[in-house]
């Protein structure tokens, strides 16, 4: 049995951005590369102003980086592991609401947050922007609560993401792995794959002795995640304090 979501997105149609109107947000990217990129084009399709796109060379000029921030609404960070935590301060620094799109970073996620509430800035964090994700979390929480009374099944995440993805697992994989087990009360292995140009790819098993239960999220396109990070980052504009897509997403209606 398996239970598949695809995320493919055609054209800027055909996924409404939530709360995003092209003149509410002065867009500050954090990250110039794949993801990046793929926020600015989603942007501009938005007529949604981008003061600048900055890239690693440009990243390492602090003050510089500082100022292009004050001019900005919001601030969407998507680089690497080593740099998400500096260009976090940044943001506080120029009291400028940031989203946070790297992964790997989360185990200093406990000081930033603390930070964060201390200089009273803002902050969203999520390893995954996708509606689909936010619906297998979930699904993965019903199925751990089953799961836990049925001694003869086990559960097994496993991700595949493209080849020059830093960090595994994944964080979105580690987010669906915590659900599972959190719910059932029992372990669960995650398997990680990298590979080619796969933008992400996560199947949730669910094995017993004669059978098997699984829940799989394709992302077709690298546009699913630019949209919820453009949608998060017209919701983060206002308001105080560290965020996740479970603050975002409500699902009523799913």
């Amino acid at each position: 049995m398996s239970v598949a979501g695809s995320s493919e997105v055609e054209g800027p149609e055909s996924q409404v951005l939530l709360g995003v109107s092209g003149g509410s947000l002065r867009l500050a990217l954090l990250g110039a590369g794949r993801m990046g990129q793929e926020v600015e084009a989603v942007a501009r399709e938005h007529s949604i102003e981008v003061v600048a796109c900055l890239g690693r060379d440009a990243l390492a000029d602090g003050e510089r980086v500082k100022t292009v921030l004050q001019e900005a609404s919001v601030a969407i960070e998507f680089t690497a592991p080593d740099a998400a935590v500096n260009n976090i301060d940044l943001c506080l620094d120029a009291e400028c609401p940031v989203v946070v799109g790297t992964t790997g970073w989360y185990e200093h996620l406990g000081e930033v947050s603390a930070r964060v509430a201390r200089r009273d800035g803002a902050m969203l964090w999520a390893p995954n922007f996708s509606l689909g994700v936010a619906l297998l979390k979930i699904l993965c929480t019903q199925a751990g609560g089953l799961l836990g009374g049925m001694d003869s099944f086990s559960a097994h995440v496993e991700e595949t993401h493209h080849s020059t993805k830093k960090d595994a697992p994944s964080g979105t994989a580690l987010i669906l792995r915590d659900a599972l087990a959190s719910a059932a009360r029992k372990e669960v292995e995650i398997t990680s794959i990298r590979t080619g140009q796969v933008p992400g790819r996560h199947e949730v098993w669910i094995d017993g002795p004669h059978e098997r239960v699984s829940l799989t999220h394709d992302a077709r396109s690298r546009r699913v995640f630019a949209d919820g990070a453009l949608s998060a980052a017209s919701w983060l504009i206002g308001r105080k304090g560290v965020y996740t897509m479970d603050d975002f997403i409500t699902l009523e209606g799913f």
